[in-house]
């Protein structure tokens, strides 16, 4: 599968970049195993902040608020039962629950070649030869990205992500920039544009394809 490629300088390549099928062209796709991936991503990203008081960590209640016959009303030992205003949270969050799914790599590799098919037969995939970060500016990496068509939110996945290329490219707006063997179905299905660099398209064959 050849795909265009730029130059370092955004023009457009004489030779064409080929995408290893076994990596880009892998049909049919498995909904519910993408489906999977990107759950299990957000999953082991979630943060546990949530934490609630159980009647014995509010604050108060410690006397009846009345005695408990002759009122007519029902009994209460404490006005922090989970049922009165002001009282505890019955089986609230505790901040202890473990939210982390598990994926085998097998499965979590065939969803990432799948979702990078599903990129390409779209059009969205890019390759250019090398992202050079000169001094990690940031204009010149804007500048490049509009160039070769790399608008939205976009994806770049190259070989070695170094201090210069993360400087260059934390402050672009709906940019993102990950090592090329770091990819995760999460981000390639959110990208409007996957952007790759040769080195990092060599990585991701040797990674996915099993090519060497």
């Amino acid at each position: 599968m050849a795909i265009a490629t730029y130059t370092k300088s955004g023009t457009k390549a004489t030779t064409a970049a080929k995408l290893d099928k076994a990596v880009f062209g892998v049909t049919p796709t498995n909904h519910e195993l993408l489906k999977q991936a990107y759950v299990t991503y957000l999953a082991n990203g979630r943060e546990n902040l949530a934490v609630t008081k159980t009647r014995g960590e509010v604050s108060g209640g410690g006397k009846k608020p009345w005695k408990q016959k002759g009122t007519g009303r029902a009994r209460f030992g404490s006005t922090r039962n989970p049922i009165w205003t002001g009282g505890g949270i019955a089986f609230g969050p505790t901040g202890q629950e473990n939210y982390s799914k598990d994926l085998n790599v097998k499965a979590k590799r065939l969803a990432i070649r799948q979702a990078l098919s599903l990129a390409a037969d779209s059009g969205k995939v890019i390759v250019i030869e090398t992202f050079e970060c000169k001094d990690g500016k940031v204009a010149p990496a804007a500048a490049l990205l509009k160039k070769i068509g790399a608008t939205g939110r976009v994806l770049l996945a190259v070989s070695q992500k170094d201090e210069l290329v993360e400087r260059a490219t934390r402050n672009l707006e709906g940019v993102k920039a990950v090592n090329a063997n770091y990819l995760n179905v999460f981000d390639i299905l959110n990208a409007d544009q996957v952007v790759i660099s040769q080195k990092g398209l060599a990585a991701i064959s040797e990674w996915l394809g099993g090519t060497k």
